[in-house]
């Protein structure tokens, strides 16, 4: 059972945005992306919201939200995988200036896919699928949406890491390819920070650990998880966009959980 929350939106999106925000969430039929979604939508600093997912078609939420918002709210099919698809998603923002993209993609398991409990069970397929989406997909979304976050507005490039991915609060092994996938991502997006305070000077890069969320990810994995640090995606979404808000270019580049704490590397 998920603790209770109001999950009240941040009264300003960006620290220091005077124009309404243009935002592209990737991942957005997921639980937390689907969350994020319906809260940006529902803040007034935002004028447009372009939800992007390998599976839009299929997401009965993100169909309600259109329903709703037929005016803000943009769904547009793209695989975080495929640069390709990256790089036709921003063609299809037609130049707009972004000023939020928030990466809440992400591979944990699947069908043919679990998390290894020792070296034995590592294999290159797997290490190839969890990096695919966890480390390569981010830095791919940053290549693409980048040329639309340069203008002279404040800009937040935001992606969803994991406490798992930090090397030094590693103590109990296993989870070889997501954490080093997560690992990787943050090495990546620190990259992309550094560069973009000379070819972005208004930009920053935020990686973010939501916490353990209710959601298809981490549902066989809850077990041992208190109540109060179990949360549904509704809170997760809401304390990620209040995190965001803090977000500035002298702070490019950190890697900070959802209360506000920073994450060793």
């Amino acid at each position: 059972m998920t603790q209770p929350t109001n999950h009240a939106l941040p009264p300003v999106l960006l620290d220091g945005l005077t124009e309404p925000a243009e935002v592209l969430v990737m991942g957005a039929s997921g639980g937390i992306g689907l969350a994020l979604t319906t809260q940006l939508l529902a803040h007034p600093g935002v004028a447009r919201v372009t939800a992007a997912a390998r599976g839009t078609a299929d997401s009965a939420g993100l169909a309600e939200l259109a329903a709703h918002h037929p005016s803000r709210l943009v769904i547009a099919q793209a695989d975080i995988t495929d640069s390709s698809s990256l790089h036709a998603l921003a063609l299809r923002l037609g130049g707009a200036r972004l000023h939020l993209v928030i990466n809440a993609t992400g591979l944990l398991h699947q069908a043919e896919l679990a998390p290894e409990k020792s070296l034995a069970a590592v294999t290159s397929t797997n290490l190839q699928q969890v990096f695919a989406v966890n480390a390569f997909g981010p830095v791919l979304l940053a290549q693409a949406m980048l040329p639309l976050m340069r203008h002279d507005a404040v800009a937040v490039f935001a992606s969803l890491s994991a406490r798992v991915g930090s090397i030094s609060d590693n103590r109990l092994g296993g989870w070889y390819a997501y954490r080093a996938a997560k690992a990787a991502q943050n090495q990546l997006l620190k990259t992309v920070a550094i560069e973009g305070r000379r070819s972005h000077p208004r930009l920053s890069v935020q990686l973010l650990h939501p916490g353990t969320v209710d959601s298809a990810l981490s549902r066989p994995f809850q077990r041992g998880v208190t109540p109060e640090k179990l949360f549904s995606p509704e809170r997760a979404a809401a304390q990620l966009l209040a995190v965001i808000a803090t977000a500035t270019p002298a702070n490019s580049g950190r890697f900070i959980a959802w209360d506000g704490i920073e994450v060793a590397w």
